[in-house]
């Protein structure tokens, strides 16, 4: 059992949970390797040994190493303070570490070394420009850093898996964002961490600080308040507005998803998809879905299957309920699933039984993207299905935001976009598909690597090959 246990810890640990230890140890040199095997009995898997200090008495050593989660890692830590020979003097943890002071910064692009530099740079020379565009308010995306500028803009409303925290707890995500939209796209990202969760205030907040940005991204605002934010900062700004929760996520399962049905040679138009969850990537997977052809998708909820008839729904569950269940399904999660091609689950952790894709089409598709602990084990399904995604690292497949965002911005800033389109999206999706070749693609690669060189040039290109950047550039 203790094996098995250890089996299932080494293929879930993640350097998310690595802490570094600094140990004390007698002048022994194999208890370094009876810490060794210590962790990796308790199922933890050593990256790093270093011996920083010797003295007479005794040997200082680093030991730094990957946990599944909090509790696993002081389960690690305890058992090395019993190895006989070992103390623990102090347990860092690695990922709090790397947040000390922030994760992003401002640099200036122009030297400030001498009287000339602060002359053109600062007063009086900033004053010409700023008149300039006074007179000319067309060229502030040229002559600034609005052309390549955005706003990752959350109310700490509906972070990651962590819920309603507020915006204060909400920043290192957005600070990660922002670290993200550098690294893969070379645009620079600011977190704007709003201290209310009022619709009106959000919209104002955003728009009194849009002339200084080419783009809003907002991030983590929770359903339904998030549908009526985006669609008055739409209405109200000249710049885009995109939800990654919504069409970051959307694309990137329709990427995977039109990769999955070349895999077990199924069309989108004649496939019978099933959606767990109705909130804001739920709507956005079925809205762009349905845009890309599919002709019968199934939505269910906590309550069952969203039917057009049922008077008791919201009114944003009511819309997608409109557009969804031609066959008219009722039931729960596994009624629906009867006969289906495809699940895409954006709902809670456990809710798919493995048993159930039996009952689903043969070559059976399984996207369980609930993070970090998905509808069902990837593992499970895998021994089911055809073709599994989730949203974790340690699995095949995984469903990442990652491949969108950057390129989607890198293009609408490349094309001093107004807007985003519904067509953008699809052509996107397109895109990181088509990242795979034919020689790559299989069941266990349907979608790039979120560090694949290729992917956010091609999703820029997709973006602005449909806008023509102004003549003022």
């Amino acid at each position: 059992m203790a094996g098995d246990n250890t089996r299932r810890r080494r293929a879930a640990t993640s350097a998310s949970y690595s802490i570094t230890m600094r140990l004390h140890t007698d002048l022994d040199p194999g208890l370094i390797g009876q810490v060794a095997t210590c962790i990796a009995g308790q199922g933890g898997i050593v990256t790093a040994i270093d011996v920083t200090d010797s003295r007479h008495d005794r040997l200082v050593v680093d030991v730094t190493c990957s946990a599944t989660d909090s509790e696993h890692a002081e389960e690690i830590v305890a058992a090395v303070g019993e190895v006989n020979g070992v103390t623990v003097h102090k347990v860092s943890d690695r990922t709090f570490l790397l947040h000390l002071g922030g994760k992003i910064a401002v640099e200036s692009k122009v030297p400030l070394r001498t009287r000339d530099d602060l002359s053109m740079a600062y007063t009086p020379g900033v004053g010409r420009v700023s008149l300039a565009l006074a007179e000319h308010p067309e060229d502030v995306r040229r002559l600034t850093i609005k052309g390549n500028t955005v706003a990752v803009v959350t109310d700490g409303s509906a972070v990651l898996g962590l819920g309603n925290i507020g915006p204060g707890a909400a920043l290192p995500v957005m600070e990660g964002k922002a670290a993200l939209f550098k690294r893969f796209a070379n645009i620079d990202a600011w977190p704007i961490c709003l201290a209310t969760q009022d619709v009106d205030k959000i919209v104002e907040a955003v728009v009194a600080i849009a002339p200084g940005f080419g783009g809003i991204n907002l991030e983590d605002i929770a359903a339904p308040r998030c549908f009526e934010v985006e669609r008055r900062l739409r209405e109200l700004l000249d710049i885009p507005v995109f939800h990654d929760d919504q069409h970051g996520t959307a694309i990137v399962v329709l990427a995977a998803l039109t990769n999955a049905m070349r895999c077990v040679d199924k069309r989108l138009e004649d496939a019978r998809v099933v959606v767990s969850g109705a909130g804001a990537a739920g709507t956005a997977i079925v809205t762009l879905l349905l845009a890309a052809g599919a002709a019968d998708v199934v939505v269910v909820d906590r309550d069952g299957a969203l039917c057009g008839d049922d008077d008791s729904l919201s009114p944003a569950m009511a819309d997608v309920a409109s557009r969804t269940n031609p066959r008219g399904v009722t039931g729960d999660l596994h009624t629906a699933l009867c006969g289906a091609d495809v699940f895409i689950g954006v709902s809670a952790p456990g809710i798919l039984e493995p048993e159930w894709i039996d009952d689903m089409a043969d070559d059976a598709v399984v996207f369980a993207l609930a993070n970090p602990d998905p509808e069902v084990d990837p593992a499970e399904a895998a021994k089911r299905a055809a073709v599994v995604a989730s949203g974790r690292s340690d699995y095949p497949n995984q469903i990442n935001n990652v491949l969108a965002f950057p390129g989607v911005f890198r293009g609408l800033l490349d094309a001093r976009a107004r807007d985003i389109t519904v067509p953008m999206l699809l052509r996107a999706a397109e895109a990181i598909a088509h990242v795979v070749t034919d020689e790559e693609l299989n069941p266990y690669f349907i979608i790039p690597s979120v560090f694949h060189p290729d992917v956010p040039g091609a999703v820029a290109a997709a973006i602005s090959g449909g806008e023509q950047a102004p003549t003022d550039a």
